[in-house]
């Protein structure tokens, strides 16, 4: 939940608090919450100390949580951004069933999801394209 807020531009609390505001919209098969279990093997994981981040077990949303997101979430960012992450998904499925070989290699569940920010990465960091200066620009005499 929380990297998915920093992605929409809204605090996590905000996201959740949307949410449990529309939790029909968000059946188990699209959004969980972590057991209490699972958070601790997270949260010493990536070293949070006991008293500092977060305190409760966070959502996870998939693939169609992510886009009831932008029901709940109405701004125009929160648009963009679910249009942006449903084109992933959209582009994921179609690498994987054109290259089989491709596809046994992202077996697990957390290398689909690295791939899956790789590619959204690459999708909102636009190209660096070389522009033709304005004006004379004389030639090289090498």
């Amino acid at each position: 939940d929380s990297d998915l807020a920093d992605l929409y531009g809204v605090e996590t609390k905000i996201l959740v608090r949307q949410v449990k505001r529309n939790i029909e919209r968000f059946p188990e098969r699209f959004m969980f919450q972590l057991t209490r279990d699972e958070f601790d093997i997270l949260r010493s994981q990536i070293g949070t100390s006991r008293w500092g981040g977060r305190r409760y077990p966070p959502y996870t949303f998939t693939e169609h949580g992510i886009a009831m997101l932008s029901s709940v979430l109405r701004s125009e960012q929160a648009i963009k951004v679910n249009i942006s992450i449903i084109d992933t998904f959209i582009r994921m499925r179609e690498l994987l069933a054109t290259h089989k070989e491709l596809a046994e290699k992202l077996l697990t569940h957390d290398q689909q999801i690295a791939y899956l920010f790789e590619e959204f990465e690459k999708m909102r960091t636009p190209a660096i394209t070389k522009k033709h200066p304005i004006g004379f620009v004389p030639e090289d005499d090498d």
